[in-house]
C-alpha cells in the first residue's frame, strides 16, 4: 500500500474532525530545516478524508518539534475546520 499523500512518513496523526457525517483526519508533518538555524523545523497539516486530501503550506517554523506541536495545540477545532474549507477553493 502507497501511502496517502507526500510526507505522510513525516507525519503525526493529530486527532479527527467530526461534523455531521464529514469527517477529516488531521496529520502533521515536521521536517528539519538546517537552512534556518541548527535544530529548527518546519511543519504543516494535511487533512486527509478517504480518497481526499488537502494541506496547507508550512505554516509552522519553529526550534523543535514540541515547540510546533505546542503550536498546534493552539488551534480549536473551528480553527481547523477553517483550513479545510479554504484549502478546498
Amino acid at each position: 500500500m502507497s501511502a496517502p499523500f507526500p510526507g505522510y512518513d513525516r507525519a503525526k496523526h493529530m486527532g479527527e474532525l467530526k461534523r455531521g457525517e464529514e469527517r477529516w483526519d488531521v496529520f502533521m508533518e515536521i521536517q528539519p530545516d538546517p537552512d534556518v538555524a541548527p535544530g529548527a523545523v518546519r511543519g504543516r497539516l494535511h487533512f486527509a478524508s478517504g480518497e481526499r486530501h488537502r494541506s496547507t503550506s508550512w505554516i509552522f517554523l519553529e526550534w523543535s518539534e514540541r515547540d510546533v506541536q505546542e503550536r498546534f495545540g493552539e488551534f480549536s477545532a473551528v480553527e481547523l475546520w477553517h483550513f479545510v474549507e479554504a484549502l478546498s477553493t
